[in-house]
């Protein structure tokens, strides 16, 4: 079928603003269904505003963005809820709910985008933590979880409603180099079963260790690595 092969994301002469302040500027990429792309830059360059674009976090007001089939440009409110059943949001500090245990986060997340039947949620709970490992945990509050294990949690919170594409800022930020590189594994395994991935990173060793596309926040700019040459051995890019 023809949208198939239709690219999860689309962005032609995209400007991105924060407040009244222009971020980035004629933003041009795609990402295909199945795709894993990095996204880097320094502290400030953009990329996070990038992200909460894709999500409709940030307004659109200037350009042309597809994600998962939305019209992102000046969305309405009303379809933001169903662009985010189709992409999945992974974020560095977990925002998890601290008040009630990892079952009842799940939950919290399935009603609000529509499941009914309490059945169906406890099994699809059940599949996306066994997914990341976590299969065991349901019954426990985030406090009595390592980062490592609220991470995978939040991955699979944002694996409920099968999204098409993973939109995952500084997924590794805070963890220590041996349970990064398990949450990596994770991400490459989703990604591996069809799920296109968009990672923020400063994590220069993941980058060297499973090279991929790269797109660049840089003066303002999305320089994409499929068509432009610029180093990333240097930590200061980052």
């Amino acid at each position: 079928m023809e949208f198939s092969s239709s690219p999860v994301v689309t962005l032609r002469d995209v400007i991105i603003y924060q407040d009244v302040h222009t971020v980035l500027n004629q933003v041009n990429f795609e990402i295909e269904k199945g795709e894993f792309v990095y996204l880097v830059g320094r502290t400030g360059s953009g990329k996070s505003s990038l992200l909460k674009t894709l999500y409709a976090d940030l307004t659109l007001r200037s350009g042309l963005a597809l994600v998962a089939g939305f019209k992102i440009f000046k969305i309405s409110r009303d379809q933001i809820p169903y662009l985010r059943r189709k992409i999945g949001i992974v974020f560095q500090d977990f925002q998890l709910l601290t008040d009630r245990n990892v079952n009842d986060n799940l939950t919290f997340v399935l009603k609000a985008t529509g499941w009914k039947e309490k059945s169906k949620m406890k099994n699809r709970i059940s599949e996306v933590l066994m997914r990341v490992g976590m299969g065991a945990a349901g019954a426990k509050m985030p406090h009595q979880l390592s980062g490592g294990e609220q991470q995978r949690i939040v991955i699979a919170r944002a694996l409920l409603n099968e999204p098409v594409i993973l939109l995952a800022d500084e997924p590794t930020g805070n963890l220590d180099p041996e349970v990064a590189e398990g949450i990596m594994q994770i991400f490459l395994e989703i990604n591996n079963s069809g799920t296109a991935v968009l990672m923020a990173t400063h994590n220069h060793h993941i980058i060297q260790r499973y090279p991929k596309r790269v797109l660049k926040c840089e003066n303002g700019q999305v320089l994409d690595s499929a068509r432009h040459n610029f180093a990333l051995t240097d930590n200061q890019g980052f």
